[in-house]
């Protein structure tokens, strides 16, 4: 039992680093309050600190504050919802969670004064409701609208596991039988959880080791098509380093590109990996916050040359200031990168005062026939 305790502490530091790695990277408060939450997963005070002390808690007390930490972690992931999910209120999350947590603290409040006129299964039934619900709820929630693909995906899937674990614990763990199989199971749902939190953390693993821009000026720039973008860039296969988003036939793309561009197409047909060579990944136009994470990730591995296509259709699919908070994210992501952005999006296609909004954000910078002009 101690090799499966020992991984299923690991499992728990690996939640903590990626949802903290997380948190700093994408300065996000959503995963700033995964990283409390998973913060109190990871660890056990009276193991951690009392024990090598000699000391020990009374076992009333130590029982009492388990829930307690237990409500807190409920509270934590239901409020960090409010963040991860892109239609929801943070402000509508943090009330509910608040009540629910202030709720399970009365309750465990009221449980422990009348002592021993209440059994196991009523003093940790709503601590444990909270706690369970939480992370099915958070694990729904990553599987939407952040996770996106194979091996990711042990992650939500995970956290539901463990939620519908933890939710028969007020009945189960009055079965000795069962406690041993029951934190196995536990131990497994968390090490699930681990892999996907890895993958999803550092994906995409391809790094461009060179960074090569055309011979132009801005950082940031916008075309209106494709074929006038290429007319001024050239050939595509003398960039490696080459990042593009778009929703044209990537069939026709291969030949064109260089085998270690890197190229996400949007599509509603299908999701995943598609080619090694270029690299070619399909994700729903819908997903448009997975997509943000991917390019965040593949421009911090030196794919600084990015190139979004069919802004036309992002916008359809997701409005128009959903889209240009994901540009300008992706546009402030670059330029701290050092590296180069392409707007290619047609101002016919767009009301006048969002193409206004577009030229100032990128094309404000003097440009008059475009951005590779000689």
């Amino acid at each position: 039992m101690n090799g499966i305790y020992l991984l299923n502490v690991l499992s728990r530091w690996i939640l903590l680093g990626v949802a903290s790695y997380k948190a700093y990277r994408e300065r996000s408060m959503g995963w700033v309050l995964l990283s409390m939450a998973f913060l109190l997963a990871a660890v056990d005070p009276e193991r951690v600190l009392l024990e090598p002390l000699g000391l020990k808690l009374d076992p009333e007390v130590s029982r009492v504050l388990d829930l307690v930490g237990t409500a807190l972690e409920g509270t934590l992931l239901i409020v960090a919802g409010g963040y991860i999910n892109p239609t929801g209120s943070p402000l509508q999350n943090t009330a509910i969670g608040l009540f629910l947590g202030v709720l399970a603290y009365i309750w465990i409040v009221v449980t422990s004064v009348v002592g021993s006129g209440v059994g196991f299964t009523v003093r940790t039934f709503f601590p444990s409701l909270l706690y369970a619900g939480s992370y099915i709820y958070v694990g729904m929630l990553l599987y939407r609208y952040v996770v996106s693909r194979g091996v990711q995906l042990l992650l939500p899937a995970g956290m539901v596991l463990l939620g519908i674990l933890n939710a028969t614990y007020p009945i189960t763990a009055r079965w000795e039988w069962f406690l041993p199989y029951g934190f196995l199971m536990g131990t497994l749902f968390r090490i699930a959880m681990a892999i996907g939190a890895l993958d999803f953390a550092f994906w995409p693993l391809l790094v461009s080791s060179v960074r090569t821009f055309p011979p132009y000026s801005p950082v940031v720039s916008v075309f209106p098509t494709f074929e006038d973008f290429l007319e001024h860039i050239g050939d595509l296969r003398r960039i490696p380093n080459l990042l593009l988003v778009t929703r044209r036939d990537v069939g026709s793309l291969k030949s064109v590109l260089h085998p270690n561009a890197l190229v996400f197409w949007v599509t509603r047909v299908k999701e995943g990996d598609i080619s090694d060579s270029p690299r070619i990944y399909a994700i729903s136009p819908t997903k448009i916050d997975i997509l943000t994470h991917l390019i965040a990730g593949a421009v911090d591995r030196n794919y600084n040359f990015v190139v979004i296509d069919g802004v036309e259709y992002l916008i359809l699919e997701n409005g128009f200031e959903r889209t240009l908070k994901f540009l300008l994210n992706i546009k402030d992501r670059v330029l701290l990168r050092g590296g180069r952005m392409v707007l290619i999006v047609d101002p016919d296609a767009l009301e006048r005062h969002q193409w206004r909004i577009i030229e100032a954000e990128f094309r404000g910078r003097g440009l008059t026939r475009g951005p590779f002009s000689r």
